[in-house]
């Protein structure tokens, strides 16, 4: 950052606006032109000198452009934290600005509800699909306890692979330093985001992507989840190599997942590409990709089981497994 394009670009109300508003939470291009009461391509060229300057980042989902602040009081670099400090500031001395901030920020709880409708719409429509896998397996409510147990106290930073409607991101959310759901589907970023939009936005982070390449650099994860995900991967073998990859040494992985059954409208109706594992198939698949594994968990069901598979980060994956797994 520089100290000439950071004043320029928070040398504008819009922008000083912009600023606050993505101190709270993440949006949509679209959706600050509706807080702000702007045009969208006007809006859109106040995002682009923010994002230029450093100060608030995009990112591409499916067909929509979401909105981040790049800066924070405690975060790197110095520059920026002295601006958000600074806009922070500004709002709890400056009455005008505050009230400006105020008004926004009412506007926003518009934004909020409108999520949480479409939410809803969402669960209304798949309530009887979902309900029905509901009802083959362990309740939700046992299999979260058992996991919460199983993964003991804090979880640092949390990768939340396959966060879905962003269930299991919320619940380990206070366990956490900092959590990130990533999700292949743009519409369950959605339902993720209505559900963990109350959460501080530099504590989580939604993300889009394929679980076969993660965005992330080696090593900057200390916990990551798999729940009801790896049954939908067609070579889980690879999936676990990159979540290794991205596990630091001595972190975790929790596969939360069905036992080997016969359920064939799994995958017919479903899409489920595997009929859940084996416990010597996970073993495999874990020590592979360089977790030591613990003793699973079970968690018998009318007709299915959902095992609890953990496994800790300890060595570079064996290539030569990971090729066998394939193979086969």
């Amino acid at each position: 950052m520089k100290i000439d394009s950071t004043l320029r670009a928070l040398a504008d109300p819009t922008r000083l606006r912009i600023m606050r508003l993505l101190a709270h939470m993440e949006l949509a291009v679209g959706e600050l032109a509706q807080v702000l009461g702007q045009s969208q391509p006007r809006v859109s060229r106040h995002v682009r000198i923010l994002c230029d300057a450093g100060l608030a980042e995009r990112r591409k989902e499916g067909s929509w452009v979401f909105l981040r602040s790049a800066v924070g009081e405690h975060r790197a670099p110095p520059l920026g934290a002295a601006a958000a400090t600074l806009l922070t500031v500004a709002e709890r001395d400056d009455a005008g600005f505050a009230a400006r901030c105020a008004e926004d920020r009412r506007h926003l709880a518009a934004i909020r509800a409108a999520r949480e409708a479409s939410a809803q719409a969402y669960f209304a429509r798949h309530a009887a699909e979902w309900d029905t896998l509901r009802g083959l397996h362990t309740p939700d409510q046992l299999v979260e306890a058992a996991l919460g147990k199983a993964l003991g106290g804090e979880l640092g930073a949390l990768l939340d692979v396959g966060t879905g409607t962003g269930r299991m991101a919320q619940l380990f959310a206070p366990r956490s330093a900092h959590v990130t759901g990533f999700d292949k589907s743009p519409e369950m970023l959605r339902l993720a985001r209505a559900r963990l939009q109350d959460l501080p936005p530099e504590q989580v982070e939604l993300v889009q992507g394929d679980f076969t390449a993660l965005p992330f650099a080696p090593g900057g994860f200390d916990t990551l989840l798999f729940h009801q995900v790896l049954h939908y991967a067609q070579a889980p073998e690879l999936v676990l190599a990159e979540a290794a990859r991205v596990t630091r040494p001595g972190g975790r992985v929790a596969v939360i997942d069905f036992a080997a059954h016969d359920r064939e409208e799994l995958r017919t109706q479903h899409a489920h590409a595997r009929l859940g594992f084996s416990d010597e198939q996970m073993l495999a698949l874990l020590t592979n990709a360089g977790f030591a594994a613990s003793a699973p968990i079970a968690l018998p069901g009318k007709p299915l089981t959902v095992k609890i598979w953990l496994g800790t980060r300890t060595a570079a994956p064996h290539r030569a497994g990971i090729a066998q797994e394939t193979a086969a």
